[in-house]
């Protein structure tokens, strides 16, 4: 197959970084060259996220706006995969029926082929079973871009919480071996990458056997210890993890491992202990509070953004005013906030629901506009600092400036005469509504201003 594709990319880093995997296998495997517009593709791929309702919708909907571009051009290859097309299977077919082919997130090492098959047979192509990781045995080596990149450590969740639908989207928990991961990323670092991101569902939940060790499973600790052993990285981020695999070990990563980013998402979903059991959580707001007060203790400084579910059904005033207070409590940074949406085949979606949605959407802004707060007066410290930042590119409001990312993960803004490499000092000057503005600092200046990670 020769040709474009185009590969839309929903939802979370998991998916980002599957989709940048299937878009060095179309390009190596297949030949395929990436087409700027959807318009002048000959492949179309749909990288889609199934834990939010309104993404969910947005897919189909995007979806019927190819039909007519799937009537100009009947040779054109319309595909769709990730954790709406494991879901939904079959069902997207008969719903689109100019699909050509459906596949899951375990399965996207398949695509050339089930592309193959469906255009020499004229028909529709499903592949939606769970092979564990051989994806990551059949992927070609990644390709670094950018002196940050996303590394996948383990895939599936077996948390089964009660509005989640990834455990069976994405299957059980499988951590990726040890040797893998490490060469990987030894890979990426031979090609400039400075920053890692480890990715998973329940990422602190790696279990593996480690090289030179006895034989036990490893724990995503030691794995941590490993990584910042590997010339070339300088920073390590992780995503998401789970409190209840927050261990004692990796709170002492933390203090002892400087190459750890000051920033650590954590997602809580909701501060009131009658909640979180009914959300099958598996910790009380105590033990969650414990975790981020321990963290700090170790590592002054450091930022704890979240995901909070607001309008979980049965949640009282008081269940969302304990919600408040531990965001509050806690200086909860920059965080990810929802309204509750039903998703089909879990448990909670079985639950009874009397409350009106405007209080729903009220609640939810007033939980944002406490962490916009809260993440304003971070970004408003962080003026006359020094920061090491990972260049990301041009920035997107003025193409005469550059952009990075900060280890406590904020955004800035800086201006230069040309790209500066992989990772640079910044002096923050400024602290806008979401965003820090900078100066590139060509050498180290002794102005007495504090530094951060």
């Amino acid at each position: 197959m020769k040709g474009r594709y185009f590969i839309r990319s929903f939802g979370c880093q998991m998916n980002e970084y599957d989709s940048a995997r299937m878009a060095d296998m179309l390009t190596e495997e297949s030949g395929l060259v990436e087409a700027g517009r959807v318009e002048d593709a000959d492949l179309i791929v749909f990288n889609t996220c199934s834990v939010r309702e309104k993404a969910q919708e947005k897919v189909f909907s995007d979806l019927g706006r190819l039909k007519d571009l799937k009537r100009e051009k009947p040779g054109l290859v319309i595909a769709v995969g990730g954790c709406v097309a494991s879901q939904e299977g079959a069902a997207i077919v008969r719903r689109a029926p100019y699909v050509d082919v459906v596949f899951g997130p375990q399965t996207l090492h398949r695509l050339p082929a089930l592309v193959e098959r469906s255009r020499r047979t004229g028909s529709a192509q499903v592949d939606i079973s769970f092979p564990e990781i051989e994806k990551f045995d059949r992927l070609p080596e990644p390709r670094a871009a950018d002196a940050s990149a996303y590394v996948s450590i383990m895939e599936g969740c077996s948390k089964f919480c009660s509005f989640c639908v990834v455990p069976y989207t994405r299957g059980q928990e499988v951590s990726r071996p040890f040797d893998d991961v490490i060469a990987e990323i030894h890979g990426l670092a031979v090609q400039g990458v400075r920053e890692i991101t480890l990715l998973g569902q329940n990422v602190n939940a790696w279990r593996a056997p480690i090289e030179d060790g006895d034989g036990q499973p490893g724990d995503f600790a030691e794995l941590l210890r490993f990584v910042a052993e590997i010339d070339g990285i300088e920073r390590i981020r992780y995503t998401t993890s789970h409190p209840i695999e927050f261990t004692a070990r990796l709170i002492d990563a933390h203090a002892d491992l400087e190459k750890l980013a000051p920033h650590v998402h954590l997602p809580v979903q909701s501060g009131s202990d009658r909640v979180l059991a009914a959300m099958k959580r598996g910790y009380s707001s105590l033990e969650y509070r414990s975790i981020v007060r321990r963290l700090r203790k170790v590592r002054p400084g450091i930022c704890v953004s979240s995901d909070f579910i607001v309008g979980f059904p049965g949640e009282t005033d008081a269940d969302f005013e304990a919600t408040l207070k531990l965001a509050e409590d806690l200086e909860i940074d920059t965080s990810f906030c929802f309204v509750y949406s039903p998703r089909p085949g879990t448990p909670a979606a079985n639950l009874p629901d009397d409350t009106p949605q405007p209080v729903k959407l009220d609640r939810l802004q007033r939980l944002q506009r406490l962490t916009d707060i809260q993440a304003a007066r971070i970004n408003a410290e962080m003026v006359g600092s020094r920061q090491r930042v990972v260049l990301e590119g041009v920035s997107r409001k003025d193409a005469a400036e550059f952009s990075g990312r900060t280890g406590n993960n904020r955004v800035v803004n800086f201006p230069a005469r040309s790209a500066p490499a992989g990772m640079v000092e910044v002096l923050i000057t400024e602290a806008r509504a979401h965003t820090l503005r900078g100066e590139l600092l060509t050498e180290p200046r002794n102005s007495g201003a504090p530094a951060l990670q």
